[in-house]
């Protein structure tokens, strides 16, 4: 088939830029109280799941942002026992989770039940079977309102939501007053770990954002990244901890935790943390210059 009998997929990641790829089959889609679902495929990077015009995740690498987002708080955390996810709709954050045998419990608070349930029915390859996992609770709720009404303690905390964006339900969950509240719900010795945008330098603005407004409410928080082919741009993250340092780790424990957990990974080991945890001195320089804290009384619109 030549390009010109495809029909295009056009992300836009900014006024003047794009990222587009080729439609081989819509497989599904679902417009909700929330957002507008699709998962389609492409010859590349196989299955997609794209919310409200933004890509989430591909079949070709998802295991990379999975990986990244996940394994670092678990394998910094001693034994993780209960977990709180924030989103997390495809499911795959899940898995990343239920690796680890010492998980007893894991908490899922997704406010949109129709695009779960979209994903596991069409995204089995990334949920494998984690929807059905005893260790599960699945809440159809805003995430922060359950945090709010219920005071239980968690020994990791992964927010796993979409981008700020003007008038959708996640804009709270990027507060200093959210940020208070998950560390009000972190056990001793607990990590929270965020997904936290575009990390090029192009488009670092709601990373920076983020950053500043966690540094706010833990008093030990870094910035790491990963290459995520199918959005075309390195990814951000944040990893915060109000009891320990999570930099201040023994060479080996990494990789030695991954053994003694029986863990099976494609993406992450210590050597892939020591490159993710190195951040560029322009990126370094930039983020710790743009002050921007987010508030509950502030108008916050698209980064």
């Amino acid at each position: 088939m030549s390009s010109a009998e495809y029909k295009w997929f056009i992300e836009q990641t900014s006024p003047s830029t794009a990222h587009m790829f080729a439609l081989e089959k819509h497989v599904a889609g679902v417009k909700t109280s929330f957002q507008d679902a699709e998962i389609v495929d492409n010859q590349l990077y196989g299955r997609i799941l794209i919310l409200d015009g933004k890509i989430q995740s591909a079949a070709f690498d998802e295991y990379i942002y999975h990986e990244a987002l996940v394994q670092p708080a678990m394998l910094l955390h001693q034994l993780p026992r209960q977990v709180f996810v924030a989103g997390g709709g495809e499911g795959a954050t899940l898995r990343e989770i239920f690796r680890h045998p010492s998980v007893e419990r894991a908490v899922m608070v997704d406010i949109d039940g129709e695009v779960v349930e979209l994903c596991r029915k069409h995204l089995q390859d990334w949920h494998q079977g984690s929807f059905d996992d005893p260790r599960l609770e699945l809440v159809i709720d805003d995430a922060r309102l359950y945090l709010e009404k219920n005071d239980i303690l968690f020994d990791v905390i992964i927010v796993d939501i979409p981008e700020p964006v003007e008038g959708s339900p996640a804009l709270k969950l990027f507060t200093r007053q959210f940020y208070e509240l998950l560390k009000r719900r972190l056990a001793e010795g607990g990590l929270v770990v965020l997904q936290a945008g575009d990390f090029s330098s192009a488009f670092l603005e709601a990373h920076c954002a983020i950053y500043n407004t966690v540094r706010q409410v833990f008093p030990h928080v870094y910035s790491y990244h990963a290459f995520v082919p199918s959005f075309n741009t390195d990814w951000g993250y944040i990893i915060a901890s109000r009891d320990f340092d999570p930099a201040l780790y023994e060479a080996g424990l990494i990789d030695s935790r991954i053994a003694e957990r029986g863990l099976e990974l494609r993406f992450y080991d210590e050597e892939t943390h020591r490159g993710m945890f190195s951040i560029p001195k322009d990126v370094r320089e930039r983020r710790d210059a743009e002050r921007k804290i987010i508030d509950d009384s502030q108008l916050l619109t698209t980064f």
